[in-house]
This record gives C-alpha cells, sequence and structure tokens, in this order.
C-alpha cells in the first residue's frame, strides 16, 4: 500500500555512474525493477589514441616532468590494452612506470609496458 504511487509520479531521482560491468550487473534479472526504472541511459567510449598520449603526457606534466617519459610504442600498447578507458591507463602507466624503474630506464619503453600489461591482466 505504501507503494501506490510509485509508478504514476517520481518522488525520487538517482543518478548511477559505473563502469561497463555496472551496466552488465543492472540488466540482469535479480535487478529487473531497478533497469525497467532507468530513464535515460548513456555509454562514453575510451579516449582515440591520440587522447590517451595526451592524457598520459599531461598527468606526467602535472607530476612535474616536461619531456618525454613514455615512448610512441609504450603509450600505443597500453592504449590499445585499455581501450582507452582512463582507469585502466593509469593503471598499466604506473605499472609501466614501475617496471621502468625497476630496470634503471630513464623513459617507459615497450617492454616495460609489456611487463606492466603481465602484471596488471595476469589476473
Amino acid at each position: 500500500m505504501a507503494n501506490s504511487e510509485m509508478d504514476s509520479h517520481s518522488p525520487f531521482s538517482c543518478l548511477i555512474l559505473g563502469q561497463p560491468t555496472l551496466r552488465r550487473r543492472i540488466r540482469l534479472g535479480t535487478f529487473a525493477a531497478l533497469d525497467q526504472r532507468i530513464a535515460l541511459r548513456y555509454h562514453i567510449d575510451g579516449m582515440e589514441l591520440a587522447e590517451t598520449g595526451a592524457y598520459i603526457k599531461h598527468h606526467v606534466g602535472l607530476a612535474g616532468r616536461s619531456d618525454p617519459l613514455f615512448s610512441d610504442d609504450a603509450v600505443a600498447l597500453i592504449h590499445q590494452t585499455s581501450r582507452g578507458v582512463p582507469r585502466a591507463v593509469n593503471n598499466l602507466a604506473v605499472s609501466a612506470l614501475v617496471a621502468a624503474y625497476a630496470e634503471s630506464k630513464g623513459i617507459v619503453d615497450e617492454s616495460s609496458a609489456r611487463s606492466a600489461v603481465a602484471e596488471v591482466t595476469s589476473e
């Protein structure tokens, strides 16, 4: 009885944001009632290769480095593996930086990026 007017007007609005896995999970049968009440959906695609490179360069610049720290091959591999999703780009870039540091390299090259990909995707 307390739910008698729930479908006739909306007393509450909510914005739900999340990764692509959230979209798949909401579409499961257990969340059918929630899925039916979502009025608007929007999906943001991952960044393009040039955007990923600029994104990494921007964050490296924020850290105080003005000269290139990632080789073009490393950026391309990070972009390909992450599909341009910012959180995945961040995780791979940090792992690649650690791998390059462990090997005493002054720049993150493709082999450092490959080590990062192996580390991040091994699970």
